[in-house]
């Protein structure tokens, strides 16, 4: 709706982690609005989780906080303290990280919620638009220290996306490959010939 309200056009939509799972099922109900795509460390929920994501889901259900900076730290070793405390500051205690503890249980997960796994069938429908309705330009970069969302997961992607060529690797980079996002920006422009 606010897509249509602002009549947007030409959009280049740009997912990373929880962004794919919600971002990558837009396109297929206003197709004439996109025209390029930029993913990263995502994927669509269809239901086939990773035991790599059940492990952060088992983790963050029994963590009674989750310190945001570390989390980022962790992912990108040459983080500094100061941009580790800017990532906390929008979560001065657990009661402002609902969503952060919420969303790995709304993940669809057939092994565990069965085939009817909720959001599952509308990412269903969102992989049959990319594999055969997609008419814009792609590019993928990834993040190959990703333990959760990296090279398999992001590959087994790429073969769904209708004329995705191939990624960008960020040989250092992690899970939250936004943080080399300059380098993934210029190579993102380049083969999209954008200035």
């Amino acid at each position: 709706a606010l897509i249509e309200r602002l009549d947007l056009k030409n959009v280049m939509l740009v997912c990373q982690d929880w962004g794919g799972l919600l971002g990558l099922t837009l396109p297929m109900v206003i197709p004439d609005r996109f025209t390029r795509l930029l993913v990263m460390n995502t994927g669509l929920g269809i239901g086939e989780v990773t035991e790599g994501f059940r492990q952060w889901r088992a983790f963050s259900n029994h963590q009674p906080d989750l310190a945001v900076g570390k989390l980022i730290a962790r992912g990108r070793p040459d983080t500094t303290a100061a941009e580790a405390a800017a990532y906390d500051a929008p979560f001065p205690d657990a009661s402002y990280k609902a969503a952060v503890r919420a969303f790995p249980n709304l993940v669809p997960d057939v092994q565990t919620q069965g085939a009817d796994a909720p959001g599952a069938a509308i990412s269903r429908e969102a992989l049959a638009f990319w594999r055969d309705r997609w008419q814009g330009e792609s590019f993928m970069a990834i993040g190959m220290q990703d333990p959760v969302l990296g090279p398999p997961v992001m590959q087994s992607l790429r073969k769904v996306i209708r004329g995705c060529p191939p990624p960008l690797e960020v040989a250092e980079g992690g899970h939250f490959l936004q943080e080399w996002g300059a380098p993934v920006a210029r190579a993102a422009l380049q083969s999209f010939r954008l200035p």
